[in-house]
């Protein structure tokens, strides 16, 4: 399979999965996230959608350049294993931090993503360097959110 058919494959299902857990997880209750004091630095909620959409295809496309380029083996299949922990955490923060409104254990998780990450980032320097490269902006990101979903927690007790 050519390479631009897996990155289309693995960005599109990362898209449609993201999208489906935001949609999942964040309910029908704007009112709680509303009546949150924002830290400093929140972004309008507009960014978000933009943002999340173009660094989840870049988290496609570093899966795509893994599968495609990496040679069979430990190497390539710890990278691979790490990058699907990743994502399980991606996916389960916005249930736990919007749906079921716990900002303390949504930041458990956000911590244990921006570790998951950060394991992903070096694992994937071993079997593909570009395909490290282009999960650096999701580690900025998820940095970011560390700092705003902490912001929450000390701001609403």
């Amino acid at each position: 399979m050519p390479l631009w058919v897996k990155i289309v494959i693995c960005a599109l299902v990362v898209e449609l999965l993201g999208a489906g857990s935001g949609l999942v997880g964040m309910g029908d209750d704007r009112e709680w996230y509303d009546a949150l004091r924002d830290p400093p630095g929140t972004p309008p909620g507009w960014v978000f959608g933009p943002v999340w959409t173009v660094l989840y295809a870049l988290i496609g496309a570093a899966l795509a350049l893994v599968w495609h380029r990496g040679e069979a083996g430990p190497p390539k299949r710890a990278a691979v294993t790490a990058w699907f922990v990743q994502f399980a955490l991606n996916l389960l923060w916005t249930p736990v931090f919007f749906g079921a409104h716990r900002i303390l254990p949504a930041l458990a998780v956000i911590v244990a993503l921006l570790a998951a990450i950060a394991i992903t980032i070096l694992l994937f320097r071993k079997v593909d360097r570009p395909a490290s490269w282009l999960l650096v902006p999701y580690l900025c990101w998820v940095s970011y959110a560390t700092y705003l979903n902490a912001g929450y927690l000390v701001l609403n007790r």
